[in-house]
């Protein structure tokens, strides 16, 4: 994908991060820093501390030196690119900002200090390519960010995962990712690999209403080749906008045909399916589902195990 936002935010509360630390959160507390969706404004909201901002606020400096927040990656892994959104910060936020990354105990420069515009989404591409468990926030001197998104490829423990055995191999957390979709209208499919139940339909993956005679669909990386056993199909809270059937194809390598994994099968509204797939279809590396004609889909879990487990 050329544009780093579209692959997960490794960051994200619902992925499992969390702000760890902040040496400054006097106007506005630092974990909204990583809460999904977009930073909200009501104008009329004043609280004992002023106005309340929803997103991270530091004091005004009286003295030299610069604030900063630690973010603990739900999903550790390789950057590919940083968002430090000021949303609705106009004439409190940073001029400047810089993210390090800790690789193993190291702290590794992500982006360098740089200038920032006020209410915008400030974005940044990272060339760096190691594992990072943790990003350090600072902002040059003080001020307010609402939302910092850190995108990338997340690669989880290897021993971990062997030990779990059978795993969700789209999972985010295990590496899992979207590589390609027919259609992101109404929300990403990223969604889909998400962990946890959604919670409301826009938790999901929806396509618009198409008006030709083709179908929609989503291409995705596994965390490493494996067979696949069970592939779950959730269109929870899909209850009038739910594809009326899809199909599961696999391969292994991208010059492959891809091969059937679960032909075209009939689904329900707003029901999480099961299907059992056979131990004939080998290891793939990449999952293709094809939704007909399109709607919507909560989640997607590929439950498996690895190639060298198999």
């Amino acid at each position: 994908m050329s544009d780093f936002r579209l692959l997960p935010d490794l960051a994200r509360r619902d992925v499992g991060g969390a702000v760890v630390s902040a040496n400054d959160e006097a106007f506005a507390t630092r974990e909204n820093l990583i809460n999904p969706g977009p930073a909200v404004f009501d104008p009329s909201t004043f609280g004992p501390k002023g106005k309340v901002y929803d997103g991270w606020e530091t004091r005004r400096r009286r003295e030299p030196g610069h604030d900063e927040a630690i973010v603990r990656l739900g999903a550790p892994g390789v950057v590919r690119g940083i968002v430090v959104d000021t949303a609705w910060f106009t004439g409190n936020y940073p001029p400047e900002a810089s993210v390090d990354g800790l690789a193993g105990e190291t702290w590794v420069p992500l982006v360098p200090r740089s200038p920032l515009k006020g209410d915008t989404e400030n974005v940044f591409d990272v060339g760096s390519g190691e594992r990072i468990t943790h990003v350090r926030l600072r902002i040059f001197p003080d001020g307010g960010v609402a939302r910092l998104r850190v995108h990338g490829h997340a690669v989880p423990d290897p021993t971990l995962l062997d030990a779990l055995g059978t795993v969700d191999l789209a999972a985010i957390e295990n590496g899992g990712h979207v590589t390609a979709c027919s259609n992101l209208f109404y929300s990403s499919p990223q969604n889909l690999l998400l962990p946890g139940p959604a919670r409301s339909m826009g938790e999901g993956w929806e396509t618009a209403r198409r008006r030709d005679e083709g179908n929609d669909w989503v291409e995705l990386a596994l965390a490493a080749p494996a067979v696949v056993r069970v592939a779950e199909l959730d269109t929870s809270w899909f209850l009038h906008n739910a594809p009326g059937s899809a199909s599961l194809r696999g391969r292994l390598t991208d010059d492959e045909e891809w091969r059937e994994l679960l032909p075209r099968t009939p689904l329900e509204p707003d029901t999480r399916h099961r299907f059992v797939l056979p131990a004939t279809t080998g290891p793939v590396r990449a999952v293709r589902m094809d939704v007909f004609p399109d709607g919507g889909m909560a989640r997607l879990r590929l439950h498996g195990t690895f190639a060298s487990n198999s």
